[in-house]
């Protein structure tokens, strides 16, 4: 039988941001760790992390790695090299060491090199967030029901990735393991090339709305409001998605753009039959996320 991994006896928290603050809350609220502890580069993020109640909040990168078994590093991406080589000689033997990133190569390569012998490294990914940033967007529910994706490399210890499995399930996620370069590409197309796409569709708006006197956002439908949602997410941490999963973005968006060709001939040509035929598989799609529990229906939920 087998047994249940325990909890993490001190939980640090690197990057007091969105995802970060729901961490710590989500840990406490269901005792995935019986410390936290928090830590961040800004002095004015530290004080409103002790003002909201976020951990152990310590002053220096060292005091917050200290002793600690569990560390998450969740800053963005192309920080994460920089704040492995600061943490890597005050980490505790045996210690495990994880992410948050939506790219995950990038973590394998940056990350691992500054780690001493007997640190496991478990890269994680929660597939969850909102379009708000800062400590004051945390909440305990954030992972909820969502995806987390682990990509240890291989001949990592089974026990560091049992743990760290364990410790998203508790806050309340379902997890799944694989390799860094397919979730990379699993993600360029189902996030990465998504906001790309919405920022471009913002900026072209934006360029309108000199002409139309505001009318692009007066008017503005529901699509046109999900695809702001989307760009309003936080600008440094999608920079460095982009730059640190070129390769993968590059791919999709050569696709997309050969689909798009396509789609723009079906509409030239009135080719009624191809486009409908497209509209009913991509609402199947949609019926399948919903189905996935990734998604609700639109009439479901909270204004």
């Amino acid at each position: 039988m087998t047994q249940t991994p325990q909890p993490f006896q001190r939980l640090t928290i690197i990057g007091l941001g969105l995802i970060g603050a729901s961490i710590s809350y989500a840990a406490r609220q269901h005792g995935a760790a019986e410390t936290v502890v928090g830590y961040d580069a800004s002095a004015d993020v530290r004080r409103r992390a002790v003002e909201l109640g976020l951990g152990d909040i310590a002053e220096t990168v060292a005091d917050a790695v200290r002793d600690a078994d569990f560390v998450v590093l969740a800053v963005p991406v192309g920080a994460v090299g920089g704040v492995a080589e600061a943490i890597g000689p005050h980490l505790t033997a045996g210690a495990i060491v994880s992410d948050t990133g939506s790219v995950k190569e990038s973590i394998l390569r940056d990350v691992a090199p500054h780690l001493p012998e007997g640190v496991h490294l478990v890269p994680s990914h929660p597939v969850a967030g909102t379009e708000f940033s800062g400590p004051e967007a945390g909440f305990a529910t954030l992972f909820e029901k969502r995806w987390c994706i682990l990509t240890p490399a291989e001949g990592t210890d089974a026990a560091a990735v049992a743990r760290v499995a364990a410790f998203w399930r508790a806050l309340g996620s379902k997890t799944e393991t694989m390799d860094a370069a397919h979730h990379d590409r699993v993600l360029a197309i189902t996030s990465h090339l998504p906001h790309l796409i919405a920022y471009n569709i913002v900026r072209t708006a934006e360029d309108l709305e000199t002409v139309t006197e505001s009318e692009v956002f007066k008017y503005s439908a529901g699509g046109f409001r999900d695809f702001t949602r989307i760009a309003a997410s936080d600008p440094v941490m999608w920079r460095d998605v982009f730059l640190n999963n070129k390769d993968a973005v590059l791919e999709m968006l050569g696709r997309f753009t050969e689909d798009l060709s396509a789609l723009q001939r079906a509409i030239r040509w009135g080719d009624a039959e191809t486009l409908e035929a497209l509209f009913r598989r991509t609402r199947d799609i949609r019926r399948g996320i919903i189905e996935a529990g990734q998604d609700e229906p639109e009439h479901l939920k909270k204004s």
